[in-house]
Formats: structure tokens, C-alpha cells, sequence
């Protein structure tokens, strides 16, 4: 038998629909560390997120609805995708009810498919390094404004619940100016794939 040079992707677990989103912006939050988020079938693990909602400053929805957070305020289960300080693209999901205008900002994947298609587009090749921060992570997804209000459970994206359980931690939001004692930022306990170890594991 021939040696595999290559580990396979671990399994997926069952698909997420919009209805999954339909839920408190944190119970949200929570449940999507470990789950796997793919887009055109290049993505992984998702290890941080933070949340954010509309009665909390640090929320683009926090002013009202504007041309760029209009799908914050839409039903939940749509990628709400921004340019962050002009520089990189954000990806974010729409949570609760209609009107809630609360989403989950993906900070950081374990990247697990098309590994191959990250380093192309990242222009390296330290797998730790590929989706450790919300701007990473879109640029080795491949994702740019086009994706902005698109569904969260019709290609190309694809979300999958994850298949076992993992520690989930929890700590104040990263690079905010508002709301800042807020601990709305999740991740997995102990990744090496975070944007920044949470205070009790630095």
C-alpha cells in the first residue's frame, strides 16, 4: 500500500442552516467554536469570535442603519462583510430576530480544507498564521465584498456544526475602543490558531 503524503480534512458534521442564526447573539457565538465554515470548500475550524449587538457601542449597528450595516438589520443567517481601517475585509453572521441587528464578527480558523489555496493567497506557508485574525482569515477564504449579504447555507458558503465538544473560553473584545470591558470575545481553550491567547492562557 502506498504511503498518503497528506492527512485527510476531518469529517464534517451536520449542515447549519439560517434558522441556526435565529438565536441569542452569544448562545450563537458559543455554539460556532469548533464548527466549520467553508467558502468555495477552503476554510476550517472556527476557534474566536466576538459578538456584537445593537445596544452596545462597539456595534456597527449601534447608530441605526447606514447603506453599509443594512443587512445587520435584515433576518438572521446572512454574511454581513466590511472593510475594516480601509485595509482588509471582516466577515460577520447575522444573528437573531429581524430588526435585533446583532451578528458574530470570525476572528480565527484552524485551517482544515484547501490549505493549498490559503498559502496561494496568503503568500506564505505557516499553517498558524494563515486565518489567526479576522483580515487573514477572508483573504485565505477568498472572501471580498461580493460576499456581503449572501445566505450562510447556500454555496459557496457552507457551515457545519462541529463533531465533538471543545473547551470554549471566554474574554474582552479585541482592538475596540468602546465597550471594551465587555467579554464578548470567544475561542477555543488552548488553540494555537487565536488571534491573541485569552489573558488566563497567556
Amino acid at each position: 500500500m502506498a504511503p498518503t503524503s497528506k492527512a485527510s480534512p476531518p469529517r464534517l458534521g451536520k449542515a447549519l442552516k439560517r434558522a441556526f442564526f435565529g438565536r441569542s447573539v452569544h448562545e450563537v457565538a458559543s455554539d460556532l467554536i469548533g464548527a466549520t465554515m467553508l467558502v468555495n470548500g477552503v476554510g476550517g475550524l472556527i476557534v474566536e469570535v466576538e459578538a456584537y449587538h445593537h445596544t452596545e457601542p462597539a456595534a456597527h449597528s449601534y447608530n441605526g442603519p447606514t447603506p453599509r450595516n443594512q443587512i445587520m438589520f435584515g433576518p438572521p443567517g446572512f454574511a454581513y462583510v466590511y472593510r475594516s481601517y480601509g485595509i482588509h475585509w471582516c466577515v460577520n453572521f447575522v444573528c437573531e430576530e429581524e430588526g435585533s441587528a446583532s451578528a458574530v464578527l470570525i476572528r480565527a480558523l484552524e485551517p482544515t480544507h484547501g490549505l493549498a489555496a490559503m498559502r496561494r493567497r496568503r503568500h506564505l506557508q505557516e499553517v498558524h498564521a494563515l486565518c489567526s485574525g479576522p483580515g487573514k482569515l477572508t483573504e485565505a477564504l477568498g472572501i471580498t465584498i461580493a460576499h456581503n449579504a449572501l445566505p450562510l447555507d447556500r454555496p459557496p458558503i457552507a457551515l457545519h456544526a462541529r463533531t465533538e465538544e471543545v473547551g470554549v473560553v471566554a474574554g474582552i473584545r479585541i482592538g475596540i475602543t468602546k465597550a471594551v470591558e465587555l467579554p464578548w470575545r470567544y475561542g477555543v481553550k488552548g488553540s494555537k490558531f487565536l488571534s491573541k491567547p485569552f489573558p488566563k492562557e497567556a
